[in-house]
């Protein structure tokens, strides 16, 4: 069931990769890998689990960043890349059925926020609750979606 809540911005620290649509899925594991091993490295312990989000580009390409929420701002190191995770109203909601394509949860969410009366007031992005192998992003995926009210 799709939750509102109230999100707090969060500093994060991140891999990023420019990529093709269908790309994220298989890059998604191994940059959060990348990013565990570097904050492991500098004594850094994630505050959450670890995300991907997506931005679209005008050329239909993805500038993609996948990692972790930190308690603080990062430096830049290497690979690893400090972002932050926007605050304000959001739409949360789960992905957790293994037959279910992702795209029918981001179809649920568009269907949400027209009944709603609400808008996308951002890129969204996914928490995925399985921790991710350098494979697989596993099944228990929250997508969050900043939104904003029309009146």
């Amino acid at each position: 069931m799709p939750q509102v809540r109230l999100h707090s911005e969060e500093p994060a620290a991140v891999r990023r990769a420019v990529l093709v649509p269908g790309q994220v899925e298989d890059w998604a594991p191994s940059a959060c890998a990348v990013v565990a091993e570097q904050l492991r490295h500098h004594g850094i312990a994630p505050s959450g689990y670890p995300f991907a989000r997506c931005h679209p580009l005008p050329d239909g390409l993805i500038a993609a960043e996948a990692g972790f929420p930190v308690a603080a701002p990062i430096d830049d190191c290497g690979p690893v890349e400090r972002s932050v995770l926007p605050r304000g109203p959001v739409l949360a909601v789960w992905h957790t059925d293994p037959d279910q394509k992702l795209d029918e949860t981001y179809h649920a969410i568009e269907e949400w926020l027209r009944a709603a009366g609400a808008v996308a007031s951002g890129d969204s992005w996914e928490v995925y609750h399985d921790l991710p192998t350098c494979h697989h992003v596993g099944v228990r995926i929250e997508v969050i979606q900043p939104i904003s009210f029309v009146r």
